[in-house]
């Protein structure tokens, strides 16, 4: 993660210890990275704490960003990654 604050709706995109992808939404990504590698966030990152905050890309609302999320997990690993660098 490289530290910077990143404002408005977000899906971003988790590597777990244990190699699997962990997608979830926020309006402030740097804190809800905090959280999940604190042990705070979801109970899938308790069991499986993330270790790098692969990406996320900017949604307008929270409906838009939950839809999106909800289109990302639809999708198969291997084109989660591309799915990032999609413009929105």
């Amino acid at each position: 993660m490289s530290g910077e604050t990143v404002t408005g709706w977000h899906v971003y995109l988790l590597l777990c210890r244990n190699g699997s992808y962990y997608a979830g939404i926020t309006n402030d990504v740097a804190a809800r990275y905090a959280a999940h590698a604190a042990g705070r966030g979801a109970r899938y990152t308790r069991a499986f704490p993330p270790v790098e905050l692969l990406g996320s890309r900017p949604f307008p609302d929270r409906a838009s960003a939950s839809r999106a999320e909800w289109e990302l997990k639809q999708l198969p690993k291997s084109r989660k990654l591309a799915w990032l660098d999609q413009a929105t």
